[in-house]
Formats: C-alpha cells, structure tokens, sequence
C-alpha cells in the first residue's frame, strides 16, 4: 500500500504528509475498500483542463479528477489529480482555509474510490456528508 504525492506545475503547502497519508488510508479501511496504490497529482488550472479535454471530452476547469486504474476485482490502484488554483478559488468563494479546502478535495477523490458518486443531487449530499465526516476527523 503506497499513497504518493506529485507536484505537475503546482506549489503548494502540503504539511504532515505522513499523518495524511495515514487518514487516506484509514478512509479506505473504514469503508471497507482495499487499496494498493494512490497517486496524487497537484496541478495547474491549464494542466487539469487538458485531462478534462482529453479523458473525459469536458471543455471546462473543475477543482479534481480521479481516476481509478484497478484491474477488476482487485485492489484500488488510482490517480487523482486536483488543481491548486481551482482549490485556492474556491477557498476564497467558500470562506474557508486554503488548507481546509484541499483536505475538503483530497478526501473526496478518496470518497469516489470507495465507490461513491456524485452525479445526482442525493449522490452530492451524500459526499458532502462524507467529506465534512473526514475533515472533522482529520482536524479533531
């Protein structure tokens, strides 16, 4: 079980990574997921634009994409990547931390590898409710 940090074209402050890297794996084992590996990929607005375009054909910025790899039946191998700039964006609409915001985002690409949506309006309450479990946790 690996968990990996990447920095694309991104700088941001990302302390306690030991720790953190720590709770992602406790998300997993409390949702009852096996995982193997998770990459994380801190990026650009323009650099996850690209992905966006090109995975998933959306012509429009968005604050993470995650992707899981795993073989069928196997363990969770994934890649999740998140745009510091959409993150700082969104800290500031929200009123939140930079720090709180990035959590917020770490934790829900793990959420989406533990086989939650967030596709309908029921599925996004759902997140949220998790997310806002995981933070609370976290920043206990």
């Amino acid at each position: 079980m690996a968990i990996h940090f990447f920095f694309a074209d991104a700088k941001i402050a990302l302390t306690e990574r030991t720790r953190l890297k720590r709770f992602i794996a406790s998300i997993f084992k409390k949702e009852g997921v096996r995982f193997l590996n998770l990459n994380y990929i801190f990026c650009s607005d323009d650099y996850l634009l690209g992905i966006n375009r090109q995975f998933l054909k959306h012509d429009f910025y968005t604050d993470i994409i995650t992707f899981d790899i795993s073989e069928k039946g196997m363990p969770v191998n994934g890649e999740i990547y998140i745009s510091v700039d959409r993150v700082v964006d969104n800290a500031n609409t929200l009123t939140q931390s930079i720090k709180h915001e990035l959590h917020r985002v770490i934790f829900h690409g793990v959420i989406h590898l533990c086989g939650y949506s967030d596709k309908s309006v029921k599925e996004k309450m759902t997140m949220r409710k998790k997310e806002e479990e995981y933070l609370s946790l976290y920043f206990k």
